[in-house]
């Protein structure tokens, strides 16, 4: 916390005459880097830990999206990063491994998954209602 604002809260409530207007102060400071951080910071460090994830589990094969809108298939992987192939010519690019920014192939298997769960949800609460009316 910065020791400026602290010592211009304890030093305004001594002169308002308040006793508990410092502790009140750093108490409402607290609460609100709690609230900052449980809603800005927390979330963040969680979306760059996900991508990080993504781009650390890409494979050959998988089409990928580029941070600057260019679609491609990954052709080779190394270190740092990929070879892709795009368009019908199958022209190949070198990209860094930052710059991925979606693995299509990963959400649409995902998708896939979700959808089948939820078919498989329904199909489950049918059944039971079925046997319910029996």
């Amino acid at each position: 916390m910065n020791p400026i604002l602290l010592q211009m809260a304890a030093g305004g409530a001594a002169a308002s005459g308040q006793k508990g207007g410092s502790t009140s102060y750093i108490i409402l400071m607290v609460v609100l880097l709690a609230v900052m951080y449980f809603m800005m910071i927390r979330p963040q460090k969680k979306r760059q830990k996900e991508e990080q994830e993504m781009r650390s589990s890409l494979e050959i094969g998988d089409e990928i999206i580029t941070i600057g809108g260019i679609v491609g298939k990954v052709v080779t992987i190394r270190e740092e990063d990929l070879v892709i192939e795009t368009g019908a010519d199958r022209t190949k690019m070198k990209i860094q491994r930052w710059a991925v920014n979606t693995n299509v192939t990963k959400t649409e298997q995902h998708r896939k998954e979700v959808e089948a769960a939820r078919e498989a949800a329904k199909e489950k609460k049918n059944n039971k209602a079925k046997k319910d009316k029996e």
